[in-house]
């Protein structure tokens, strides 16, 4: 009978141990002929983690960005992944850390949803992947929150 109560138990501690909260997920809306854009979300992980790699069935090419600063030209490059220390949001944002979505099967749409897979890996390098469906988004559409100017 022990043995049955401490099951769900570990379940639960496994689960909690492996998790990365997704919030404010969406994709940048496209023109027609574009064939790459921009995703964009917040991450929260329960215990020290990172994202090592996002998939999309909309697209033949996902990478994970940072724009960084080089001198006085702004430059995008691939990363490896991004670490997400235990409690502390990481916001993948337009001129941070971001998903290009690269040659799209279809434009991104406003008021869609594109589909996305992220690939979290914590410290054991047990990796757990996580479904979200972002909303799509035209780029004046967005909270004044999110506006830089």
């Amino acid at each position: 009978m022990k043995k049955l109560l401490l099951l769900p138990a570990l379940l639960l501690a496994l689960n909690a141990a492996a998790q990365v909260a997704v919030s404010q997920a969406w994709v940048r809306a496209t023109v027609p002929e574009q064939k790459a854009t921009g995703a964009f979300l917040q991450l929260t992980a329960s215990s020290d983690s990172r994202l090592v790699e996002v998939r999309s069935a909309a697209a033949g090419l996902v990478e994970i960005h940072e724009m960084v600063m080089e001198g006085s030209t702004m430059k995008m490059r691939a990363v490896s992944g991004i670490n997400l220390p235990a409690g502390k949001m990481v916001e993948l944002k337009p001129g941070g850390y971001h998903v290009m979505l690269m040659d799209l099967k279809q434009p991104a749409k406003a008021g869609a949803l594109m589909p996305l897979t992220l690939v979290f890996e914590g410290p054991d390098k047990k990796r757990q992947s996580v479904e979200v469906k972002a909303e799509v988004r035209q780029l004046g559409s967005m909270p004044m929150a999110e506006h830089k100017h």
